[in-house]
């Protein structure tokens, strides 16, 4: 796969984050194939622990074509890790502001100047009680019918092992040796909402499209059976959690559930 500018803030990046990350975890990517070569285009990931960001921008960053991450703005204010947002090319995100569509539009400007630029669609970590992906938010939809480029679905698994997303103070298991596991899909095809009017329902449609491939390639990672209903999260009201399994362990606390590496890819 073809190489593209790096930059010397992505280069320091991966100095400082690689060699920790070489050290204490096991890789196993999967589906670099489907990582284009060249153009823009937006990856769709699901997030299921904090640590999962650091897993994701290594198996970008080896095929040559590193992420554009939305991120909130306060963190590119915040001393080194400010310039490293700022340096990187990060795009700043303000929540509850009107210069929220901001981000949407530099995300646009992005792909067309042949960049990626990666959404978390669920917009925080799952809430669903066996780690499945949430009700997706729309950003992403928008900007791939307005750049009509490739939409990637990616699932990962296994920073979730490493560090539960909700555990009391964010405490990190390092042993047993944890695998992060990141598997790229083939394009997501939108084409269908392309020559619509870009209404709520057309929006909200085309991400369920999205969720469907990025929940597809978890499954596949996993080898289970995702639920039929998608957990649907409100942060201004107590959603009724769907029940786990009867008489099955939830995903999160059965490390079992991530398969053996078939590859360390440095």
């Amino acid at each position: 796969m073809s190489r593209h500018k790096v930059g010397f803030w992505y280069r320091l990046a991966a100095v400082l984050a690689k060699p920790p990350l070489l050290l204490f975890f096991k890789r196993d990517w999967r589906g670099t194939e489907h990582i284009p070569n060249d153009g823009g285009f937006l990856t769709v990931v699901n997030h299921n622990s904090y640590l999962d960001p650091l897993s994701y921008a290594h198996y970008q960053y080896n095929t040559g074509r590193v992420p554009r991450f939305l991120a909130k703005v306060g963190l590119f204010k915040k001393g080194f890790v400010g310039a490293v947002m700022r340096g990187t090319g990060q795009i700043p995100v303000y929540r509850e502001s009107a210069d929220a569509v901001g981000a949407f539009r530099a995300a646009v400007d992005a792909v067309e100047r042949g960049e990626c630029v990666a959404f978390y669609p669920e917009g925080t970590l799952t809430r669903d009680p066996d780690m499945w992906p949430m009700v997706g938010k729309t950003g992403a939809a928008r900007v791939a019918l307005i750049t009509k480029a490739p939409v990637i679905p990616v699932a990962q698994w296994g920073a979730n092992l490493a560090m539960p997303p909700y555990a009391k103070g964010k405490k990190l298991r390092l042993f047993p040796r944890k695998t992060f596991v990141v598997q790229a899909g083939p394009p997501v095809d939108l084409s269908e909402f392309y020559d619509k009017e870009p209404t709520s329902e057309v929006l909200r449609a085309a991400t369920e499209v999205m969720m469907d491939a990025v929940t597809e390639q978890l499954a596949q990672v996993r080898e289970e059976e995702p639920p039929a209903e998608r957990f649907r999260y409100r942060r201004d009201a107590a959603p009724q959690p769907r029940q786990p399994s009867p008489g099955a362990e939830p995903a999160h606390r059965n490390e079992s559930a991530a398969p053996a590496a078939e590859g360390e890819n440095a």
